[in-house]
């Protein structure tokens, strides 16, 4: 009796994932819970374990396939297992192979035709025409039309124009063909797309302003040199970051609109404080969100801050750990930026971005002083927020800094 793998469903809000890697191949061996492949979201990767021991015996869904949630994407059994008993499995939502190089008529043209924005902007990119995505058979749910189906036609696309020659008069070698001998196209992977329409929508939804302010760090430097030592006794790992996150609770706490949305309805108040962290990735950038910040000590929140970027990295992480923010926090200070003009997570209101830490001059009571200095630029929502809320959330914040008790 072969088992099936399914589809998990990664988070309460994430219905469908794709399959960005498979980890084994056909007729390998696997253990109970070894990985068998990276399934993506627009959130997270994350690796998916095996269900059971045995053999691979069919791998269902080609890499880069989007299915729901339930659907079988491989069985797994004993090795002597045969087609017809794999045909007796329970029944459960599945998902046919997909051909590549075969694109037949749909069958269910209205609900192929609800592209996804991957692949609206494809076929505008690729200027794919209505009788060309006729031909594309589509392998999604009622013939939808897949990322996938249509890296596929390209490519079947790219083999048709190019004709067979009998004999080249002499080598020769345009401007243009040694411009594209010297070009490569590396495919997109999912996170990377999903960054890049979240980017574009979000400055198209709001409109951005960023305000920068220079705190003194002196205090809070010398809390964390005194402390950075007792942490780590108790395997902790202590960052600026919890720091960061209590200034903006702080500053949250005094200026809640900060926390809040804009909507056509009117303003909604967020009452939790759910503080994201930008995380960089091999691949991208990822935002766990640490929930009701505010009900954390400096402990809890360094705890917090270690495990989700240890995971992150790791692609541990769950969709669930990266909804629900209400307001960002991304250091771009550690790759030694300044300072910057990040922008918003939809649908939150503003972001904060922290510059790397410099020794500078600065006049202190009419007198040069050298301190540890900080840039640290606010983008926020113009729609919700003015000037001189934003500067006074600021203000509240680099007070909470510059204050820090030793």
């Amino acid at each position: 009796m072969s088992t099936n793998v399914v589809m998990p469903q990664l988070g309460e809000t994430v219905f469908e994932g794709t399959v960005g890697k498979w980890l084994k191949n056909v007729g390998d061996t696997i253990a109970q819970y070894e990985p068998i492949m990276e399934v993506i979201t627009d959130k997270v990767t994350t690796e998916v374990p095996s269900p059971a021991a045995g053999t691979i015996l069919e791998l269902l869904v080609p890499e880069g396939t989007t299915v729901k949630a339930g659907a079988i994407v491989a069985r797994i059994g004993q090795a002597a297992e045969t087609t017809a008993s794999i045909a007796e499995s329970p029944t459960t939502p599945t998902v046919a192979p997909i051909t590549p190089t075969t694109f037949a008529a749909p069958t269910n043209i209205s609900a192929r035709n609800r592209f996804t924005p991957v692949v609206a902007r494809m076929i505008a990119e690729y200027n794919i025409g209505d009788a060309e995505l006729q031909a594309i058979q589509g392998t999604g749910d009622n013939g939808r039309i897949s990322k996938k189906d249509i890296e596929n036609f390209l490519k079947l696309r790219e083999t048709q124009r190019v004709a067979p020659i009998a004999a080249p008069i002499a080598p020769t070698t345009s401007p243009r063909a040694e411009t594209a001998a010297a070009q490569e196209i590396i495919p997109l992977s999912p996170i990377r797309r999903a960054i890049a329409e979240h980017m574009v929508r979000s400055k198209t939804i709001a409109p951005h302003v960023t305000t920068v302010h220079e705190a003194d760090m002196s205090r809070m430097l010398a809390h964390f040199a005194k402390h950075k030592a007792e942490y780590e006794r108790q395997d902790v790992k202590l960052t600026y970051t919890p720091y960061f996150i209590q200034a903006v609770v702080a500053g949250l706490h005094q200026v809640p609109i900060v926390n809040a949305q804009f909507s056509e309805q009117g303003i909604r108040m967020q009452r939790a404080l759910n503080i994201g962290l930008a995380v960089a990735i091999e691949d991208g950038l990822i935002v766990p969100v640490i929930k009701n910040a505010d009900d954390k000590s400096l402990l809890g929140l360094a705890r917090g801050v270690n495990d989700f970027a240890g995971r992150a990295r790791d692609k541990k992480l769950l969709p669930d750990e990266l909804t629900g923010g209400t307001f960002t926090i991304t250091n771009y200070g550690i790759f030694g930026s300044l300072f910057g003009t990040p922008v918003i997570s939809q649908p939150q209101s503003a972001i904060l971005g922290i510059g790397a830490i410099q020794k500078r001059a600065v006049v202190i009571n009419d007198a040069i002083a050298i301190r540890p200095m900080v840039y640290l630029a606010l983008s926020f929502d113009h729609r919700l927020l003015d000037g001189a809320i934003s500067d006074t959330f600021m203000n509240k914040v680099k007070e909470f800094l510059e204050n820090y008790p030793e």
